[in-house]
């Protein structure tokens, strides 16, 4: 699917198959997605710009490569995006946060938002949305905009799960923006959940219903 990373690694399909499991705790499944966020992060930035410094090892000086430019911005979609962030900051401490807070009308489905706190600059960072499932697309699309308003123009898109009703809608409305996720599922069913999937990663993330 063009526009699409789907990242097959066997320890990320391990891992989500035991976060499918509905018999996983929410300790497992905790853990499982911040595990499974720190792999997918090596996905998403593997064409990240390097430039070099000068440094001095034990033995010698050399020039050794680095990150070029500003530090990235992960933008967390509340709340269940919060699974995924605390596994990218593992793998990337340095990086900004943004929080988006949307969530999903449960009769219209339609995106709901009610927080915002972003980075400054952000036309000249690496932005990367993250949130576990890309089920109706409305609340990845509406994050995105909000983000487009604030200036961002790198923007890539991580989940967990994506439906190919989302997939459509989603490059329908922000056409051109990367999506990386471990699995493409079979399809969104009337409440706008993704079946097989895993139910919800927010409520099975924090324990609540």
């Amino acid at each position: 699917m063009q526009g699409v990373t789907l990242v097959d690694h066997p320890l990320v399909q391990h891992k989500l198959t035991l976060m499918r499991d509905k018999t996983t705790s929410t300790a497992g499944f905790r853990q499982l997605l911040r595990e499974i966020a720190l792999l997918l992060t090596y996905e998403v930035t593997r064409d990240l710009k390097l430039t070099t410094k000068n440094i001095e090892t034990p033995l010698s000086p050399m020039e050794s490569p680095v990150l070029e430019g500003k530090k990235l911005v992960f933008a967390s979609i509340l709340r269940a995006g919060n699974g995924l962030l605390e596994g990218m900051l593992d793998l990337v401490p340095a990086a900004r946060v943004a929080h988006i807070g949307i969530y999903r009308n449960p009769e219209t489905l339609e995106a709901v938002e009610y927080y915002f706190k972003a980075p400054e600059n952000l036309a000249d960072r690496v932005v990367i949305v993250v949130d576990p499932m890309l089920a109706t697309a409305n609340s990845a699309s509406a994050a995105i905009e909000k983000l487009k308003e604030r200036g961002a123009r790198d923007i890539r898109f991580v989940c967990l799960l994506a439906a190919p009703e989302g997939i459509e809608r989603f490059q329908r409305a922000q056409p051109g923006i990367p999506i990386f996720t471990a699995a493409i599922d079979d399809y969104l069913n009337d409440h706008g959940y993704i079946v097989p999937g895993l139910g919800d990663a927010g409520d099975r993330l924090y324990g609540t219903k």
